[in-house]
């Protein structure tokens, strides 16, 4: 249980990341849709591991990720999700709780194996994910600590958490449990293929006030109201009456009220690795500012910040220190 209060608690799922280089005819080869994140069984996780280079394992999972980046810029954080009390499991607690994350969700003791995610970065820093969720399929509403949505500031929660059943359940009973104490949901879309799947879902979310705050790139913006036209969906994104939240890559990104749109310029970079994670890390750098009440700008450069580090080198976790280059940069 929760002893303290905590800046940003995320709930999603619980993974390990292995990060291969791959050029585009491996994917072909393999037909794997590029740029895109596809959910594998265990049978073909492990053929692919077999066929693709060699991988450098680093512990993942979109939400955890965000957390992570959002303890490097100096907030108290804490994170809910599920891993099998195996190997690959044990190397994601020693690694979340390194970076002096919270993290107390008891691991599973039967079941699937912890979750993976193989990713294959091409040349041009694109990344193609392969999951198989495992045991992240295990987390259910039992596994959501009351008293730690309570004590925090903002829930924050992954789409691609809303792909298996009882996670599914636990989502909501977390984003009540906050709302019921007078704190904040935020969502992130994941990706534009999971928009897909569950798009009329995603704008019930919105619509019935479950989530307050919306993090999306402008691809999934796109695919959740179905148009080919940017203005078009940041309209739509307007008329919901949410904290709107649209990364744009090397455009910026813009923040969206019902009353204005605040836009911020990306940051600049040397050169570009592997965009693994980018939109993970803008997520922290945002939610960073938002539980300091920094204004939008500000939260927005935050992200950005935070963004352009990840995405100069492999992995989805800054090995930066964020508050040293925030405070740097005069955001902090």
């Amino acid at each position: 249980m929760a002893d303290q209060e905590f800046d940003v608690l995320g709930i999603g799922n619980a993974i390990v990341d292995v990060i291969a280089r791959a050029e585009d005819d491996f994917l072909a080869r393999e037909k794997l849709a590029k740029g895109s994140m596809s959910l594998i069984d265990e049978a073909r996780t492990l053929t692919l591991y077999e066929t693709m280079g060699a991988g450098t394992m680093i512990s993942g999972g979109s939400a955890a990720n965000t957390i992570v980046g959002a303890a490097s810029l100096g907030v108290k954080a804490a994170f809910i999700g599920k891993v099998k009390a195996d190997d690959v499991g044990h190397v994601f607690t020693h690694d979340i709780r390194a970076t002096g994350v919270h993290f107390a969700t008891p691991p599973a003791k039967a079941g699937p194996s912890t979750a993976r995610c193989l990713i294959l970065v091409t040349p041009d820093g694109e990344r193609t994910m392969n999951t198989y969720l495992g045991a992240c399929q295990n987390l259910t509403p039992d596994d959501v600590d009351e008293t730690l949505v309570t004590s925090s500031k903002i829930t924050y929660l992954e789409g691609y958490l809303w792909d298996p059943p009882a996670a599914k359940q636990a989502f909501v009973k977390a984003a009540a449990i906050a709302h019921k104490a007078s704190r904040l949901v935020a969502l992130t879309l994941s990706d534009s293929f999971c928009v897909d799947r569950y798009r009329d879902e995603f704008l019930a979310l919105i619509r019935d006030k479950t989530v307050d705050v919306v993090f999306a790139n402008e691809h999934e913006l796109k695919a959740l109201y179905q148009t080919a036209d940017f203005a078009t969906a940041v309209k739509a994104l307007r008329e919901e009456n949410v904290l709107g939240v649209v990364t744009r890559s090397a455009n910026g990104s813009i923040v969206v009220t019902r009353e204005e749109t605040i836009s911020a310029p990306a940051f600049p970079i040397d050169k570009l690795v592997d965009t693994t994670g980018a939109g993970d890390l803008f997520a922290a750098g945002f939610l960073a500012g938002l539980t300091r009440g920094v204004d939008y700008h500000t939260c927005a450069r935050l992200g950005a910040l935070a963004a352009a580090e990840v995405i100069q080198h492999y992995g989805a976790r800054p090995e930066a220190n964020l508050l040293d280059m925030a405070k740097e940069n005069g955001l902090i």
